[in-house]
């Protein structure tokens, strides 16, 4: 590890790749060793080279009580941008524990947009609190943000603009730049908007282009191919979507009017994205939107009503197995190989499942190639159902020694692979047609299904054959 990879606290790739960008144990260590010693000098040289973001990671990863004496400690040191990274589960134990002046300096610190996104989710008093250290403009923008509504384009924007009139020339750009005031412009910034006498926004132009053109060029001849406007009612999950299809950087928000109110940047549109990807995994698994800095009955009680709801569908597939007591009894290599049948098709609905929630996120999954989607993962279902089925027949009939026996699960094994492909993609599209999140209840359904489906056809087949 070199010297810099020591200071900043962070393992390097030539390392491992498997540690890379993460704290490093020494580091961390180190500052705890501060901490519990109360070395606040040694503690802010510790913490000076760390990314706000590796900072923010810190303060996730170690327990409450270790976490109450480092931010106490650090105290004056901290930065807005700490907040903005922190997991929202101990956001506002951290804004708790700080001073009234260390939260009114970092939060001045941190654009209109990071603001909304960091109080928009705290107790009335804490709100106050950090609307009350910001100035009156700032306090007026956050504000009007919030207004939006929630998950809106209006609540993701910043109010920073750059824009300039239509009219203008680069030359006049640059000098207009140069002399504004480096708090009225924002900390990063990839556009200029353009913008006609209304303030309605007809264009962007990148920063590389307004540097590398002449100072007599006008704007309006530089100008960005893609150029895309978002009202700001518009859901940020849209909005993120058109980020990632049309490859943008910023782009500008309007009201009801189609007057400029303020920009999306990237960042914000990427982390919508991100946020959506985690969601949707977390609740393809039923444990909500929980996170590690969960308390135990907060994680228990988000995980409850969905075990409940698997202990229903256990129940159903009990009430199957039923039915068929005389031939388990007759035939105890049934009960021996009914769960194999049902778990493979199990397996194969999640698969399916999987691909089907996140082509319906990423909106690929459309009315035009639905049934081409279905069909083709049934045609998978039916072939990896008889190349199993042709398994589990010549284990079948060595294991138990019955032909018939291995005919019967070969057979349940091609239904089961078969249906498990159709349930897997149809139930989450039909879910989403009737407006019910298909990551949310998908899983449940498609386990009914393969696990009934799975057992019936199996002892169905060998109650008619076998007996």
């Amino acid at each position: 590890m070199s010297q810099s990879d020591e200071i900043t606290g962070l393992t390097s790739p030539e390392d491992d790749a498997k540690q890379t960008y993460e704290l490093d144990t020494k580091t961390v260590s180190a500052i705890l060793e501060a901490v519990e010693i109360e070395d606040q000098e040694k503690l802010t040289e510790l913490m000076a080279p760390l990314h706000a973001a590796d900072i923010a990671d810190l303060l996730e990863q170690v327990n409450s009580s270790e976490r109450s004496r480092l931010v106490r400690l650090y105290d004056r040191e901290f930065d807005g941008e700490i907040l903005s990274e922190l997991d929202e589960s101990i956001r506002e134990e951290v804004i708790a524990l700080l001073t009234p002046q260390v939260l009114s300096q970092a939060v001045r610190e941190l654009d209109s947009d990071d603001v909304v996104d960091l109080i928009e989710d705290l107790e009335e008093d804490q709100q106050e609190a950090i609307l009350d250290s910001l100035e009156d403009a700032d306090r007026a923008a956050v504000e009007q943000a919030l207004s939006w509504p929630e998950y809106s384009a209006g609540r993701l924007m910043q109010r920073e603009v750059v824009m300039a009139p239509e009219h203008w020339n680069v030359g006049q750009a640059i000098d207009r730049l140069r002399n504004t005031k480096e708090e009225d412009l924002p900390d990063q910034f990839y556009h200029i908007v353009m913008v006609d006498p209304r303030l309605h926004p007809v264009g962007n132009v990148t920063l590389g282009k307004l540097m590398r053109s002449k100072r007599a060029t006008l704007l309006r001849d530089i100008l960005e191919e893609t150029f895309q406007i978002f009202p700001a009612s518009m859901a940020e999950g849209d909005v993120a979507y058109a980020f990632n299809q049309y490859h943008l950087i910023s782009a500008p928000v309007v009201n009801d009017e189609g007057r400029l109110i303020g920009v999306i940047t990237i960042d914000d549109a990427m982390a919508v994205l991100d946020e959506e990807h985690e969601e949707d995994i977390l609740r393809l698994a039923g444990v909500g939107e929980g996170s590690l800095s969960d308390r135990v009955i907060e994680t228990t009680k988000q995980r409850l009503p969905w075990l409940a709801v698997n202990l229903v569908t256990a129940i159903l597939a009990s009430m199957v197995i039923s039915q068929f007591e005389v031939a388990i009894a007759q035939i105890v290599a049934l009960a021996v190989l009914m769960p194999i049948v049902a778990s493979m098709g199990g397996n194969a609905g999640t698969q399916s499942l999987t691909v089907a929630v996140r082509a319906i996120a990423t909106k690929d999954l459309t009315g035009s190639n639905v049934w081409r989607v279905i069909r083709r993962e049934c045609l998978v279902g039916l072939i990896n159902g008889v190349i199993f089925a042709i398994v589990m027949g010549v284990v079948g009939i060595i294991w138990f020694g019955s032909p018939a026996l291995g005919y019967v699960i070969a057979v349940a094994m091609v239904v089961n692979m078969v249906v498990a492909g159709l349930a897997g993609t149809g139930i989450p599209i039909l879910l989403e047609r009737v407006g019910v999140d298909p990551a949310l209840a998908s899983g449940a359904f498609v386990t009914t299904v393969t696990d009934v489906v799975g057992f019936f056809a199996f002892l169905g087949l060998a109650a008619a054959v076998l007996l």
